[in-house]
């Protein structure tokens, strides 16, 4: 279980393919407090800690999740979002994330607007998920609210210090990102689907 709230930025070191895994090894802040087994988001895929190296880890992406998300689109020297598991009796800051991705989306629009930024995201409304406006959205791993909600797009607004401490100051219109859509709207859409 994560909060969405992003602990660090972690950079990509080694990319190893083995038969249809991706074994991705990355360099972080925290590596000296990880431990094997461990869950850590990353982009908002909850991966689990297989080897440690002084400040660099590994991790394992199956086919699955490669199929789902943005990971297979990794370079050496990419930027990752990364939070550890929320600890029970932690503060919620952000909202309940899962760290199970349900689709990608791309980045359409990027606007300045005098002091914040406003990314828009479109995604395929044919696999049922949704958005409302000031519900909640994670979007690689990153827990935020949802400005203007259409029905296979969204925005949130980024204040600078998420745009500084996250991969956001990286992404380009055309960008592939993570998202994760509020689990209560999932539990509810699912519901109205049975009636």
């Amino acid at each position: 279980m994560f909060t969405g709230i992003i602990e660090s930025v972690g950079v990509v070191k080694d990319l190893k393919k083995e038969l249809q895994n991706l074994h991705i090894t990355i360099a972080c802040n925290f590596t000296n407090e990880l431990k094997i087994d461990q869950s850590v988001a990353h982009n908002g895929v909850c991966l689990t800690v297989v080897h440690i190296s002084g400040n660099e880890y590994t991790v394992t992406a199956i086919e699955e999740t490669l199929s789902k998300t943005n990971l297979k689109q990794l370079q050496v020297n990419d930027y990752v979002n990364l939070e550890r598991a929320m600890k029970l009796g932690d503060r919620l800051d952000g909202h309940i994330v899962q760290g199970h991705v349900d689709q990608t989306a791309i980045c359409t629009d990027i606007t300045y607007e005098e002091g914040s930024w406003k990314f828009t995201f479109q995604y395929d409304a044919s696999l049922n998920n949704i958005t409302i406006e000031k519900g909640s959205i994670t979007v690689n791993g990153v827990s935020l609210t949802v400005v203007d909600s259409e029905k296979d797009s969204f925005s949130v607004a980024i204040i600078p210090y998420t745009f500084e401490h996250t991969n956001f100051k990286n992404f380009i219109k055309g960008t592939e990102v993570n998202l994760e859509f509020d689990v209560i709207g999932k539990y509810v859409t699912r519901l109205m689907s049975l009636n």
